[in-house]
């Protein structure tokens, strides 16, 4: 009745072994991802470089890399491939319910919206159980990239191709943080180029710098030089520096509110985009806990403005 196709020979974990190595480019790595034999990710992929019929990657002593066709490959392969992983586990979901652990990251603190959103969450999926994970201030995304949280709420701005977007909220204004001691302290409002004056906390660490320079710019929006203060990588040093008079830092009013102390002074900053938070999550990672969670969070933030 016809002979076998290309699609019937082709065998899903020779697909995951090409996949695997795609991204880590280290046949070792590819095998601890996969958990198998270094040895099993080559014969996996010689497999389907049999069965395309040319070679999908090319391998030297120093380095991997893939051949143009594996590139095709790896274009139509992955956007397919997850697709089939997504619908498998969203139908498995449905037949389990919405079950077993949620850890969700935050920056900082998490504040009521969060946690309304967690306990509207858990009363709509009790079989579920969630965990607060706090995450380093200076490394964001890594914890969701490492998969040590399901989801995380972030700061924004977010420019990760691998990670998705779900539910933005909290929008509010700008503050600077300063030193009781500072002359901004006896202002009741400063303007963004008033930054031109002082110098910014910044946050090292393995946060991108797109990312750091939107907490601390080096320029006002006219384009005046703002000096570069220490960095820090947690916000409680950025706030001790800034008691110390060593600098200011730019914060949002819930946060300035929830961190207040005597002898740091937030003053109301306009002329900057809003702060604003986001709940992210891996593309390739996305399962139905991490979705029913953005919807809990966008109707706790619908209601709450």
């Amino acid at each position: 009745m016809g002979g076998e196709t290309a699609v019937s020979s082709l065998d899903a974990r020779e697909l995951e072994a090409f996949l695997a190595l795609a991204d880590e480019l280290h046949f070792g790595r590819a095998g601890e991802r996969l958990y198998v034999s270094q040895s099993r990710v080559s014969q996996l992929l010689r497999s389907l470089e049999s069965k395309v019929g040319a070679r999908l990657v090319d391998r030297t002593s120093r380095r991997v890399r893939l051949t143009p066709l594996g590139e095709q490959l790896l274009a139509g392969l992955r956007p397919a491939f997850d697709t089939i992983v997504r619908t498998i586990e969203e139908v498995r979901d449905v037949a389990r319910g919405v079950g077993g652990l949620l850890r969700i990251g935050f920056q900082g603190t998490a504040d009521d919206q969060i946690m309304n959103a967690v306990a509207l969450f858990q009363s709509r999926y009790p079989d579920c159980a969630t965990e607060i994970v706090e995450i380093p201030f200076s490394d964001p995304f890594g914890p969701v990239h490492r998969r040590e949280v399901d989801a995380a709420v972030v700061l924004m701005p977010v420019q990760e191709s691998e990670l998705a977007v779900g539910q933005v909220f909290s929008r509010q204004p700008q503050s600077l943080a300063v030193s009781s001691r500072h002359p901004f302290a006896k202002r009741d409002a400063l303007d963004a180029e008033d930054l031109a004056a002082c110098s910014l906390i910044g946050v090292h660490g393995a946060a991108p710098e797109y990312w750091r320079r939107a907490q601390a710019p080096t320029a006002t929006p006219g384009g005046r030089p703002i000096a570069a203060g220490p960095s820090v990588s947690t916000l409680q040093e950025g706030l001790a520096l800034v008691q110390a008079d060593r600098g200011a830092m730019l914060l949002c009013h819930p946060t300035a509110d929830y961190y207040g102390r005597r002898a740091v002074t937030f003053v109301p900053l306009t002329g900057l985009q809003d702060s604003s938070l986001a709940l992210v999550w891996h593309r390739h990672h996305e399962t139905a806990r991490t979705r029913a969670f953005s919807q809990a969070l966008a109707a706790v933030a619908g209601t709450t403005g």
